[in-house]
């Protein structure tokens, strides 16, 4: 395997050395400090590149078998899962979610159905009771935290909000009863594990020498680039951030199961030991491009049906779309769970799907280009979208 610049190692298709120079690009300008990126075209694993230091204090370098806290790329692992369930009859997208979980029937939420709560339409964004994330990863709170999602009422307009923490608590719940089983159990048994996706929902201690040391924006920086972004105007970092910054159901939905330590604490052991469908997965890059290979190829690859065609055609189109995420306050849309995006993020084809995580982590496919992405890192980017993604996305297809 070829090293490229003193930093980056690992392996490339020739048609894709525009991808391998972006990628050395961010380590050599100091974007980057551990990462790892992984593409699938028609099949085919024609980049498989990681670099930098997995701990910089220790001094442990990135391996293509690094481990890293994926957060928000969760949802696209989640979506997998319901995705496989409906499609076995478990439940329907367009019946009620009281048919398959009476309790939820309540409040006000009758009349909501599953495809109308996974894409993010049910007006949940918002949770009402106060939560910690170390008490969502309590096991003896979990009865508990079911009747506050029962009892919860729709809180913010029955429109398109994206309901950043909620849907994985949802998820987590509605799947467990309709499904008869928790959702990652499910998930690595018919998707990961065959697949041999380097993915934990629920990361065992056996696996803990392999995960990255996170480097997170620390709550100051943050706040300090997006008031910048938001009186600077004209982008879409500027229209997320005066979203939150305005507080109201952005500021609640980003932050309610509470984690004192922001972000950072995801990456504890704690909860990475849980499996919170909303953002505490660990993945390598080739575990992420593993995972949406299926999809990109129309849901054959090797000889085997992984997820029906039909299944895969209802995730083209999008199934919901605002011009302003009531949360995010930028454009963005959903197919069952699925994130679908402007064309030019992440891919100028509008039948693309997947899920980003916040400072970074993508996991993506093309089926139209029969292409599947997936990029860790641990440094992590302020923005919703980060550049170097974007970067890396864009000469992906600059390749093809």
């Amino acid at each position: 395997m070829p090293e490229l610049n003193g930093i980056v190692t690992g392996r490339f298709n020739s048609a894709f050395q525009r991808v391998a120079r972006q990628f050395s690009k961010h380590f050599e300008t100091g974007e980057e400090l551990g990462a790892g990126l992984c593409v699938y075209h028609r099949g085919e694993m024609v980049v498989d590149l990681w670099g930098g230091l997995a701990d910089p204090d220790a001094g442990i370098p990135w391996t293509g078998d690094t481990l890293s806290v994926v957060f928000s790329v969760t949802k696209g692992l989640t979506a997998t899962a319901l995705n496989l369930a409906a499609e076995r009859g478990m439940f329907a997208w367009d019946t009620p979610v009281s048919r398959y979980w009476p309790a939820f029937g309540q409040s006000g939420k009758q009349a909501i159905t599953v495809r109308q709560l996974f894409n993010h339409q049910a007006g949940l964004a918002v949770i009402s009771e106060p939560l910690t994330l170390a008490q969502y990863c309590d096991p003896a709170q979990r009865m508990f935290i079911r009747k506050v999602l029962e009892q919860q009422s729709p809180s913010v307009p029955a429109s398109q909000a994206y309901h950043a923490l909620s849907f994985g608590m949802y998820a987590d719940h509605f799947f467990e009863i309709a499904s008869g089983e928790p959702i990652g159990r499910f998930l690595h048994r018919e998707w990961l594990d065959p697949l041999q996706a380097d993915i934990f929902m629920g990361t065992p201690a056996a696996e803990d020498q392999r995960v990255a040391k996170l480097l997170p924006v620390g709550n100051t920086a943050r706040l300090r680039h997006m008031l910048w972004a938001a009186l600077r105007g004209g982008s879409t970092e500027a229209n997320v951030a005066r979203s939150i910054l305005r507080g109201g159901p952005a500021t609640r939905a980003l932050t309610n199961p509470s984690s004192p330590g922001g972000i950072g604490d995801y990456n504890s052991d704690t909860v990475r030991r849980c499996c919170l469908p909303w953002a505490s997965a660990t993945a390598t890059a080739r575990g992420l491009a593993r995972a949406y290979l299926p999809w990109s190829m129309g849901g054959y690859w090797q000889g085997r049906s992984w997820v029906s065609p039909a299944t895969v055609e209802q995730l083209i189109g999008r199934q919901s779309w605002s011009t302003r995420d009531l949360v995010l306050g930028k454009a963005l849309g959903w197919s069952q769970g699925f994130v679908k995006e402007e064309e030019g993020v992440f891919s100028p084809n509008r039948g693309s799907f997947g899920h980003p995580g916040i400072g970074g982590p993508l996991g993506w496919c093309d089926p139209g280009e029969q292409l599947a992405i997936g990029y860790t890192l641990n440094r992590s980017d302020w923005r919703v979208r980060s550049p170097r993604a974007l970067a890396l996305c864009d000469a992906i297809y600059q390749c093809i």
